[in-house]
């Protein structure tokens, strides 16, 4: 009888959920990319990122093999791609493209996956300029009617492009004015960030010097902050995995993210520090669900009088979420254990019948 548990039991254990796996790492190299932006492309099975220096983008595979996508020679030298969405309904890629001097702001569309450019849509002239700053165009999302939505980290706006570039104010909200920054910290001037689109019509936007999260309306642009158990500290890059866990990368932590009420309230259930001197600027949901940062040493990147060519893509995971699947392992054998136990009973009960007939 010993041997059969220990059978159920070595079953069980295999049925179940592990994590002895090794953590998922990409070290790639590319002369002086530093990314700031990342996504996953399903279709290639690869991730595709910008660059701050060069109006370039990049896919990375598994295994860290890199391969040019684009150059865009249409673009000033100095350019940068910054933000990076996927349009999978319209077969496009969208990239933010940013200059600091002269200030250029816009969000340029290429075809998938010739990388041919669909159009170029400025967003510079969408302020009036007597109360506004140069737009400093930041992160995009894109909806499934082919919209494109982006943030301006100077002036706390989200703008909207539609399916042929057509470019507009969606939000200039006062929810985005109505938080105190503190101006001590070196992000202070960084207002939104991230953007996620969800389905049901709305976005999730990070702010980076209040540590706040938004939810905007795509039709009218109305904000209302979500209300979260902490704030989300010089919050920056925002995914959401297929279970509707939202992930925001800082330079120091990736938070896991829920909410039961469609983002009218959020809860951080976990965070993860981060190598704070390799400055994770963007999070990215690969294949499996599985969470991944870029380590695009950002910083470096800005200063603009350092090289580099190594970069790294990290798996990250939620020591709480696997706690939560240990002890599911656990009720597992708990259940398989008492099931078997349970069938020796009815067959222990099953021999002592026939045995009585048979007497």
């Amino acid at each position: 009888m010993f041997k059969q548990i220990l059978l159920i039991l070595l079953l069980v254990f295999l049925a179940a959920p592990t994590h002895c796996r090794n953590r998922h790492v990409i070290n790639f190299r590319w002369p002086n990319l530093y990314p700031e932006s990342f996504t996953w492309d399903p279709k290639s099975d690869h991730f595709v990122m910008g660059s701050l220096r060069h109006p370039q983008l990049i896919s990375v595979s598994d295994a860290g093999v890199v391969s040019a996508l684009l150059s865009d020679e249409s673009l000033p030298s100095n350019t940068s791609f910054i933000g990076i969405a996927l349009d999978p309904r319209l077969h496009r890629l969208l990239a933010v493209v940013r200059r600091p001097t002269p200030p250029l702001a816009a969000l340029a569309a290429y075809d998938l996956p010739t990388f041919r450019q669909i159009f170029l849509a400025p967003l510079d002239d969408l302020l009036p300029s007597s109360n506004a700053a140069a737009a400093v165009a930041n992160d995009v999302a894109v909806d499934y009617s082919g919209n494109a939505y982006v943030t301006d980290s100077a002036n706390d706006v989200i703008y909207r492009v539609t399916e042929q570039g057509e470019a507009t104010v969606l939000s200039r909200s006062n929810t985005f004015k109505s938080h105190t920054v503190d101006r001590t910290v070196p992000y202070h001037n960084c207002g939104l960030n991230g953007v996620v689109y969800n389905t049901k019509g709305y976005l999730l936007v990070t702010q980076s010097n209040t540590g706040k999260l938004f939810k905007v309306n795509v039709d009218d642009g109305t904000a209302r902050r979500v209300i979260m158990n902490r704030d989300l500290t010089a919050a920056d890059g925002i995914a959401v995995r297929s279970d509707g866990v939202v992930l925001v990368v800082s330079k120091q932590k990736l938070y896991f993210i829920k909410s039961d009420d469609s983002w009218s309230e959020g809860v951080v259930f976990d965070e993860t520090a981060l190598e704070e001197e390799r400055h994770a600027s963007s999070v990215a949901v690969g294949a499996e669900d599985r969470v991944y940062v870029l380590y695009g040493h950002v910083d470096e990147g800005i200063m603009g009088n350092a090289e580099r060519d190594e970069f790294s893509i990290v798996e990250i995971e939620s020591e709480e979420e696997n706690k939560e699947e240990k002890v599911w392992v656990f009720v597992l054998i708990g259940f398989g254990l008492a099931y078997f136990l349970y069938w020796r009973f009815q067959m222990k009960q099953l021999v002592q019948n026939m045995n009585k007939k048979t007497a």
